[in-house]
This record gives structure tokens, C-alpha cells and sequence, in this order.
């Protein structure tokens, strides 16, 4: 049991002013015999805020509650703007509360002591009788904390606030029991561990490592939706380390040894594993005020395609040909796997696809050749730029400082041409239907034929008129005559 210092116990007073639909909620339960407990991140988080009001005051909250859940719903109706049943089965009572400008989504669940089926990804659901009982079938310590509301008082029956403090990840009860409850709760582990760059205690690490087949009987969604969190984490190359340190990787991204592996005999060419940890973090230097999940996935799987594609030749140097085609393919194969969506899985594998355009161009970039790699790149521009300048994590300073002017140069000469013409929308000035009629012919595969070739004149020459593109069309058809 942990005990507050001053510091943290002024950051929980806090949450009378930041939570003040907690003690609104409190005051309704206790009135009818029940309890009400915070739990979950919105105590872990307040403890880590330093009084950063701002960090938690748009949080959603958790409770847990002795009340069963028709006695919650009872309870919450009235005071609630909207209220969902759809967890109700397994305790939970969902709603939304208005306060002032701010919406808060508050989930409420009858005390548990869940017990799962192995292979199955629902637990039985047994109601509790007690918040300890309810905090030992937490995750981790850090998230076991709770405070009582409406009288603010803090339950700390496994030590989690010394856990968090030393950014220590361990489970409230035998890791054993906990991960073989729900295994899901191994790849959890790294997903913390890269949220707070923490450390996992012996125990908790060597059970992981027991258990860690027993990933085989989770959903590929919730792998995937694990994934992600740990990738826009504030330390995702902490949690990727770990994920291959506990031996999870066959059940979430099984290339990701292959990676770690690859280094040359002569060690002539950089860790492929170690480079791409290092394009991560460079992305992240580069994203916007949110993590952008497409650019840190293409950052991770660029270069997946290098074991299987590396050649080391006779005098030691190593090539890794069509590497980005094969990633490609690999990528879009594995992200399938996770079941992510289409338009996600094409964005990356796309950028995977053209990782290297870039560099296709060391002559200079004529107007062709930008008004090509705009249209290629289409949507993802901005995120193709974004990882070629990450892809580069040499230690030759020179060759660093070139490469990133020579993109310096190209996005100089997209923006020239885009005050010039319509660079983001190239197409010829004619349509199909034009094409038909002007040639007389039915639409077919020579129709997309003669708009492919105007439009490779149009990349190649730059705006064209109506009637030069005619022109055009008349000598290109005379051609096919011929």
C-alpha cells in the first residue's frame, strides 16, 4: 500500500476542479448506498501531471462501482445528456456528460473478478464485492490505483505509485495469472514501456517470456490496435525492443527479427534493425502535433524486404535490389494480416513502394521529373518527403548534409511549378469522351491508350492547349495506323 507525499496529494485535491463530474457522480451513488471509485488512467495520468491541469482536464473517466449495472444506469439516467448499454453484459455502463464546453464520455463498471476461458477472447464475467478485488485483475500496478469519490481518497493496495514513479511496469498479482488471463496484456507491456520509456520487473519479464506463445490465441484486430498505441508512443523504439526482447514478434510483426539479423559478415552495411529505429524517431521529428500512424507504419516496415533480397558480393559489398518493390508487397501482406483497413494498408505500402524514388534523380530535378514524382506521390507527398529525409541516419555528416539539400532543392522546384501550373491535378486538356469523338472510335482500351500517352506528353512538356493535345492525338493515332 502506497502512501501520498504533499506533492501528489495536492495533484489528487486537484481533481475536485479538474473531475467535477466525479464528485457529482460520487455524491448520486453514495446517496444510495453505494460506492464509486476513479480508476484507471485518469488517476494514473493526474499523478503524472505535475499539476498540468491541461494534460487530464479532456480526459474520459473510468469508474468502478459495487452498484450492479441496472443500479448504475438508475443512477446515471438522470444526470447524464446520453447513455449506452452495449457493455452492460460485462458490467459496464456507458454515458455522456455535458460541462460547460466540455464533453466527457464516463464508463462506469460493476466491480469484476473476471475469469477467461483459454482461446477465447471474452472473459466470464463474475461481479465483485470489493474495489481490491476489482484493482488485482488490472493489468499493471500503475493502472490499479483508485480514488473514492466524492471524498477524494486515494486506494493504493500494490504499490503502483511507487511503480509509476520509478516507471516500473509489474502486474498487481502473479504475472502467470494475469497473462494467462488475457495475453494481450504481454504485448501491453511494451506498449507501456514505450508510452513512459519504463523498465518491467524480473518477474513480470520472465513470465512474458514463458507466455508469450499464448499471443496466438488473441485477435489479430486487438494485436493491431496494440500496435499502433505502442507506435504512437513517445518512445516507440523502447516497446519495439521489448516486443522482440519477450519474443512476441512472431504474433505481431514476425519480419521484425529477420531485420535485427541482417547485418552483413564484413559489416560493411549498417544495422538494418538499429537504422530502422533510427527512421522512426526521425519521423517523429518531422509529423505534425499528432502521431501519424501511416508515416511511423512506413517508417517500421521500409525496409522489411531487405533479408530477403540482401546479395553480399564478392568483394563484400552488399546490395539489397528491389527492396522496396518486394517491401511493398510484404508490407501490404503483413498489414492485411492485422486486419488493418485498405486505405491505410495502400497509403503504406505505397510509401514503402517509393522509399527510394528519390534518389533515382541524382542528375537534378528537370520539370519532368518533379511534375512525375508529384503525381506518383499524389496524397502522400508531403509524407514521401517526410520519410526520405528520415531514411537518412548516416553518420557521414557530408553525405547527410547533401542528401537533405538535394530535397531541400526538389521541394523548392514543387512549389515553383505549382505557382506555374496545376501540378497537384496533371492531366492532358482533353477527356476520354473527346478522345471518341474526335477519333470516331468506341470506348475502349484504345481510348485509355491515347489518354496515357497525352499524359505522358503532358509530364514530359508541361501545359499543353486543346488544340496542341488534338494535334498530338492525330500523329499518335496515325502511328498505331501505321
Amino acid at each position: 500500500m502506497s502512501t501520498l507525499d504533499d506533492e501528489h496529494a495536492a495533484q489528487l485535491g486537484r481533481m475536485v476542479d479538474v473531475f467535477p463530474e466525479s464528485r457529482e457522480l460520487g455524491e448520486r451513488f453514495a446517496a444510495a448506498g453505494h460506492e464509486l471509485y476513479l480508476v484507471g488512467g485518469s488517476v494514473r495520468d493526474t499523478l503524472l501531471a505535475a499539476g498540468d491541469t491541461s494534460i487530464t482536464a479532456n480526459l474520459d473517466l473510468d469508474f468502478a462501482t459495487s452498484a450492479r449495472p441496472q443500479d448504475t444506469e438508475r443512477l446515471v439516467r438522470p444526470w447524464a445528456n446520453a447513455v449506452w448499454l452495449t457493455g452492460s453484459e460485462y458490467g459496464t455502463v456507458s454515458c455522456e456528460h455535458i460541462h460547460g464546453d466540455r464533453r466527457r464520455i464516463i464508463e462506469i463498471t460493476t466491480y469484476r473478478s473476471d475469469e477467461y476461458v483459454s482461446g477465447s477472447r471474452h472473459p466470464t464475467v463474475e461481479f465483485g464485492d470489493t474495489i481490491e478485488g476489482d484493482l488485482s485483475r488490472r493489468d499493471f500496478t500503475i493502472n490499479a490505483m483508485a480514488v473514492r469519490v466524492p471524498d477524494f481518497l486515494f486506494v493504493d493496495e500494490f504499490g503502483g505509485l511507487g511503480d509509476l514513479q520509478a516507471r516500473r511496469l509489474r502486474t498487481p498479482v502473479d504475472p502467470h495469472a494475469s497473462f494467462g488471463d488475457d495475453p494481450l496484456r504481454m504485448l501491453r507491456l511494451a506498449r507501456f514501456a514505450a508510452r513512459f520509456d519504463g523498465s518491467v520487473d524480473d518477474d513480470t519479464w520472465a513470465a512474458a517470456q514463458l507466455l508469450a506463445p499464448k499471443l496466438e490465441e488473441i485477435s489479430s484486430e486487438r494485436v493491431r490496435d496494440e500496435l499502433v498505441k505502442l507506435l504512437c508512443a513517445p518512445h516507440p523504439d523502447v516497446g519495439i525492443d521489448l516486443v522482440l526482447a519477450l519474443g512476441l514478434d512472431p504474433w505481431v510483426l514476425p519480419e521484425l527479427r529477420d531485420l535485427r539479423d541482417c547485418v552483413d559478415p564484413m559489416h560493411r552495411h549498417k544495422d538494418v534493425y538499429r537504422h530502422t529505429l533510427a527512421v522512426i524517431r526521425n519521423v517523429m521529428e518531422l509529423e505534425g502535433d499528432e502521431p501519424d500512424v501511416t508515416l511511423r507504419m512506413a517508417a517500421l516496415l521500409h525496409d522489411v524486404a531487405k533479408p530477403q533480397t540482401r546479395r553480399i558480393h564478392g568483394d563484400g559489398t552488399v546490395s539489397f535490389l528491389h527492396h522496396d518493390m518486394e517491401g511493398a508487397r510484404v508490407t501490404r501482406q503483413r498489414m492485411e494480416a492485422l486486419r488493418f483497413d485498405k486505405q491505410t494498408t495502400r497509403d503504406v505500402a505505397d510509401l514503402v513502394r517509393m522509399h527510394l524514388r528519390f534518389h533515382t534523380y541524382k542528375q537534378g530535378w528537370t520539370d519532368s521529373a518533379v511534375r512525375r514524382y508529384v503525381r506518383d506521390a499524389g496524397p502522400l507527398l508531403e509524407r514521401l518527403n517526410a520519410l526520405t529525409r528520415a531514411d537518412v541516419t548516416t553518420g557521414n555528416r557530408q553525405r547527410a548534409t547533401a542528401i537533405q539539400r538535394r530535397m531541400d532543392d526538389l521541394e523548392e522546384r514543387i512549389v515553383e511549378l505549382r505557382a506555374q501550373e496545376e501540378l497537384d491535378r496533371l492531366r492532358p486538356p482533353i477527356d476520354g469522351n473527346q478522345i471518341m469523338e474526335h477519333l470516331g472510335i468506341p470506348a475502349g482500351r484504345d481510348v485509355g491508350r491515347a489518354w496515357n500517352h497525352l499524359l505522358e506528353l503532358r509530364i514530359e512538356r508541361g501545359p499543353m492547349s486543346q488544340a496542341e493535345a488534338l494535334d498530338e492525338l492525330d500523329r499518335w493515332w496515325d502511328e498505331q495506323a501505321r
